[in-house]
């Protein structure tokens, strides 16, 4: 750890009477140190109040007390440092609004991510044979690189949520992972440079998304989710232009495929790893019989429904939320001015032994034996208060339809998940959308039954990184 932080950085100091974590480096801050655990060795050494620079983001008030949490349903709490770390890509989405603007976009569009809407719009349908169609391309390919795939799985579901031709799906592909190069794009907009081509990729893609929303209303009575969507916006009664609903569509291509592929992947690890999960999973999935396709066929997948649950806990893709105070604030025991750049570390509360029991350890039974509903603390991945995540039932809808699609696809070939080598968890904090855990593009994915020795031949001839984690079904 020390060796991660700055030595010529080591004075101690205050900032409105509240410790600064020290060891910064210029310009990277304290990124090195954090992706190793620096919040807990903070916590024990100043306190549940300290300042951590995140480089480019910025020093940002960290609180580890489960106080901060009720920050997220603070009306004097903003949410508008999301947008400055992200302008080109999060300006003018739910997520960067708060207020009346919030409330007018999100009451707008809510409706058809709700379970009724998800249902009318028949997207489980939709899903289920994407899913079981690609599950059964990896069992006949052999080796899969796992993120790599989900990700691919996520976007086709979202390609075909939009409705988009067979025919177009490499051209958006490639647009999409051009604006992706707007989260980590320098402020130099010349040709060629990635500014220059994710501003360029998202204005093509919101283009398709106009004329989308030019053929739902073209043909009302047809039923999907962008369909309900605008028809949603265009009953709403307050005045709204079709940039918001481009704009939060546009919000859901991003968050809907980066999220859920990191937490597909580390699904299937997990299963990997303890195979006495697969085995509870396979059972339930020969009970159920088939991939669910409605929240109310989802009752009989607790199984499913833990795994997806305990997965974003122990590997949350959001590891942080920034917020700024707008008034001064009473956070546990300090006194916060305006103004202040605020971070929610939803990581460490993740696994914080305050709120979890064991918090450390993969555990299904927590969620299989309560008896209690599902708490706001419980889903922090999806946030609370106005922002709760407006795609919460979606996704767990298109996770528990992966656990039981993966199940019964291998196990009617007669194979399992092994891991060839070991996978390193690596606490991480950064202040962006994804998870710094262990790189779980780099985990290689075998669906093959192979001896180990054979196995072990197969890795050596492959050269493969010492990164790379090789799964044998």
């Amino acid at each position: 750890m020390d060796m991660l932080l700055n030595p010529l950085d080591r004075r101690h100091r205050l900032r409105y009477d509240i410790p600064v974590v020290p060891g910064a480096f210029p310009l990277v801050g304290h990124l090195p140190a954090i992706v190793c655990d620096l919040l807990r060795r903070a916590e024990r050494t100043l306190g549940s109040h300290f300042w951590l620079d995140f480089g480019p983001a910025g020093h940002l008030m960290t609180c580890v007390d489960p106080d901060a949490f009720a920050l997220l349903r603070h009306k004097d709490v903003s949410s508008a440092p999301i947008e400055e770390i992200a302008p080109e890509l999060l300006g003018g989405t739910l997520v960067a609004q708060d207020g009346g603007a919030h409330r007018q976009a999100r009451d707008a569009i809510k409706a058809a991510f709700l379970p009724k809407g998800l249902t009318q719009a028949g997207i489980g349908d939709l899903f289920a044979p994407v899913i079981r169609a690609r599950v059964q391309a990896w069992r006949d390919r052999g080796d899969v690189t796992i993120l790599r795939e989900t990700g691919d799985l996520m976007l086709k579901l979202i390609f075909s949520l939009m409705g988009i031709p067979a025919q177009d799906l490499p051209g958006w592909h490639r647009k999409y992972r051009q604006l992706l190069q707007l989260i980590v794009a320098p402020p130099v907009d010349l040709p060629g440079l990635p500014l220059r081509r994710g501003r360029a990729a998202r204005d093509w893609i919101d283009a398709q998304l106009r004329q989308f929303v030019r053929d739902a209303r073209a043909h009302a009575a047809r039923t999907g989710l962008i369909n309900d969507m605008v028809s949603a916006f265009d009953r709403s009664d307050d005045a709204l232009s079709d940039d918001v609903l481009v704009a939060n569509i546009r919000l859901l291509l991003l968050a809907g495929h980066d999220i859920t592929a990191s937490t597909m992947a580390w699904i299937v690890i997990e299963l990997a790893r303890q195979p006495v999960l697969w085995d509870a999973l396979v059972e339930e999935a020969q009970h159920v019989g088939a991939v669910p396709t409605r929240h109310a066929d989802l009752a009989p997948c607790p199984v499913a429904e833990a795994l997806f649950r305990d997965t974003l806990r122990v590997h949350p893709a959001t590891t942080l939320l920034p917020r700024r105070a707008l008034q001064e604030l009473q956070l546990g025991q300090r006194r916060i001015p305006a103004g202040t750049h605020l971070c929610i570390p939803l990581l460490h509360f993740s696994t914080s032994a305050l709120l979890h029991e064991a918090p450390d350890q993969f555990h299904l039974a927590r969620w299989l034996q309560r008896t209690e509903p599902i708490r706001p603390l419980d889903m922090l991945q999806f946030g609370t208060g106005p922002h709760v995540c407006i795609g919460y039932h979606l996704v767990w809808l298109e996770l528990v339809q992966f656990c039981i699609a993966l199940a019964l696809t291998m196990h009617k070939a007669g194979v399992r998940p092994r891991l060839l080598s070991g996978v390193q968890k690596r606490p991480a904090l950064l202040p962006d959308r994804t998870s710094a855990h262990d790189n779980p593009h780099r985990i290689l994915m075998s669906w093959h039954r192979m001896p180990r020795v054979a196995r072990q031949r197969r890795r050596q001839h492959r050269g493969g990184s010492p990164l790379a984690v090789a799964v044998s079904w």
